[in-house]
């Protein structure tokens, strides 16, 4: 009840003896430049000590990449949905009192699942992938969207291209701690030939990223307020999703099957390391690393 109180300025004036309405109360606060004002998310708990020092060597290696004319790319899976008649948070323009009416609750609809989005952001190209997947959001379906990206448009985009910057969150499907992730890309630098260079973000930087603000937020903008009915109308939706600075996205449905609790062994991370296939930076070794298409002399 004291914290209702201190909570509430007119229950606080009147436990003191002071009678009040609500639009004097009201008044009052915003004589005082008060407002009434939401959360907002900037606490991002404790902060790692090398967070700038990782901050600025994943600049470093993006400004030499981009100077050599090699791509850099930031990567994560974007928020899972529910598929069908749900409600999407947002407002759209529509005839006044004819709202899209949807599911009055969010039980997933078992038939349709859920839409996984995991992207490729292209910062140079300003430029965004997107692979919408229907199983599960694991290390082996994040590096299969890299390497459809490349497929796609990378390869066209940068004909020359003999390395590739990966940025990622330190956490998830792409995590630094992920085994299979590490194996994954290995096996892409020796598919296309080109060295993966990979720079992690620190824990609890993920709004760092570029995919984050550059790509995701305004796919969000796009849809917002539209029921997401199937795994189609997200695809179409995502490759629709433009801005006035000029970003393009394409999109495309994954049907593809990626189980989890695929165990990579000790050995074979071993393997990897002592073949020099996986080299690790110097600096925070790991959140910094590169995957060699051949074994390195």
């Amino acid at each position: 009840m004291d914290d209702l109180v201190a909570a509430q300025p007119g229950r606080r004036a009147g436990a003191a003896g002071h009678r009040v309405s609500a639009p004097t109360v009201a008044r009052l606060l915003r004589e005082e430049h008060f407002s009434l004002q939401g959360n907002a998310k900037t606490a991002e708990g404790r902060q790692h000590p090398d967070r700038d020092g990782q901050f600025r060597h994943i600049s470093e290696q993006a400004s030499a990449h981009q100077a050599a004319g090699q791509p850099v790319v930031s990567v994560d899976a974007k928020k899972k949905e529910n598929v069908g008649e749900f409600k999407n948070a947002g407002r759209e323009w529509r005839p006044g009192g004819d709202p899209e009416r949807v599911n009055v609750y969010d039980f997933i609809d078992k038939e349709k699942g859920k839409a996984i989005p995991y992207g490729v952001y292209d910062i140079g190209a300003n430029a965004g992938w997107v692979s919408v997947g229907t199983d599960h959001d694991t290390a082996a379906f994040a590096v299969q969207t890299i390497r459809t990206w490349w497929q796609r448009a990378g390869q066209d985009a940068y004909p020359d291209a003999t390395r590739l910057l990966i940025c990622a969150d330190g956490g998830g499907s792409n995590g630094y701690r992920t085994r299979l992730w590490k194996t994954e890309l290995a096996a892409l630098a020796a598919e296309t030939g080109l060295q993966i260079t990979v720079c992690h973000f620190p824990p609890g930087t993920s709004k760092w990223n570029k995919i984050e603000h550059r790509l995701f937020s305004q796919i969000s903008m796009n849809w917002r307020g539209r029921p997401l009915t199937s795994h189609e109308v997200i695809v179409s939706l995502i490759a629709n999703t433009r801005t006035r600075t000029g970003l393009t996205v394409a999109a495309e449905l994954d049907q593809g099957d990626y189980p989890k609790g695929i165990k990579i062994t000790d050995r074979e991370m071993r393997d990897l390391e002592q073949s020099r296939r996986l080299r690790r930076h110097d600096w925070h070794p790991e959140w910094n690393y590169c995957l060699s298409p051949v074994n390195p002399p």
